[in-house]
């Protein structure tokens, strides 16, 4: 199979139909498999699902809400095509731009290509602007510099998908979790629609959740193989400042000047803790990266492609 099309959903029932007929219609000359995802859909999504009769249709009902991180992992895991599509169910997405994001990536050989809703049919206050500062700070802290991280609309060769890692709500970030990867990643324009049916499932606290997760992708971006580096480097620091300002005290106890209870002293000893937890905490990451590669028989690296020559010496 060609292509596996991931549709992660939740109470759109209105826009099931519309969207297989898009999708049928957009793919009618490649080889695909449409796989819905409902993460705990209340309405009669699943019922409008099961009316559609193709062989192409998979539907996986994950038991409770999870989140979309969590459907579109679902989605990949039970993909069986060579390529791998990610795309939304409420039509904003729109499923003809497909075949021209699959055909760049496998004639150009990109890892990955993203989506980029250059006329963006969304409201300016709500979704736009806090939309764009997240992109440019997503872009200037992790150095991946994908204009549009929000556009669910992206392709992936099989194996950069397959390995990707998501959970909790990092699918904002799939095109930082496959520079991790070493995947190479580039983008298009794609069209973008008004939403017709159903309700957002989105809101302006999306933004500080972004926020709280981009904490995460820095440490796994610059820190995942080597967190002594930042806890290490921290704890010496701090550690390092305990110290002279001890010596200085000392110093001045020893020119008899009454240094007790002097808040710099408190400082110093404060600073010497936290330096000292900071270098343990350190060396517990550094436990638990090994322990999280060996046990699983994971290596710290992907090898893109491997080359033997075919001349005799």
């Amino acid at each position: 199979m060609e292509l596996s099309l991931i549709v992660p959903i939740k109470n759109e029932k209105q826009n099931i139909i519309p969207l297989y007929q898009a999708v049928k219609e957009a793919l009618k000359n490649i080889d695909y498999e449409l796989i819905f995802v409902d993460d705990g859909s209340t309405d009669e999504t699943i019922d409008e699902i099961r009316k559609i009769k193709s062989k192409r249709i998979k539907l996986l009902v994950l038991r409770k809400n999870y989140g979309q991180s969590t459907a579109m992992t679902a989605g990949i895991d039970g993909a069986e095509g060579k390529y791998i599509a990610l795309i939304d169910g409420d039509l904003q997405n729109d499923p003809s731009d497909i075949p021209m994001m699959l055909d760049k990536l496998v004639k150009e050989d990109w890892d990955v290509v993203a989506g980029n809703r250059k006329n963006r049919k969304d409201g300016a206050l709500l979704r736009k602007i806090p939309s764009k500062i997240a992109n440019a700070i997503i872009r200037s802290t992790t150095n991946v510099h994908i204009l549009d991280y929000g556009c669910t609309l992206k392709i992936f060769k099989q194996e950069i998908a397959k390995d990707l890692g998501l959970y909790g709500e990092l699918h904002r970030f799939i095109p930082v979790l496959a520079a991790l990867q070493g995947a190479k990643i580039t983008q298009v324009d794609v069209k973008h629609h008004a939403r017709q049916f159903g309700e957002s499932k989105y809101g302006i606290n999306r933004t500080f959740k972004v926020m709280a997760d981009l904490i995460t992708m820095l440490f796994f971006r610059k820190y995942m193989q080597k967190p002594m580096h930042l806890f290490g480097g921290i704890g010496f620091t701090l550690f390092s400042m305990g110290v002279i300002i001890n010596i200085y005290l000392l110093t001045l106890k020893l020119l008899g000047e009454d240094i007790w209870g002097k808040p710099l002293m408190i400082l110093g000893i404060i600073l010497l803790l936290a330096g000292l937890q900071f270098i343990t905490f350190g060396l517990l990451s550094e436990v638990n990266m090994r322990t999280y590669y060996e046990s699983q028989g994971k290596k710290p690296y992907q090898i893109r492609q491997t080359y033997q020559s075919t001349y005799d010496e």
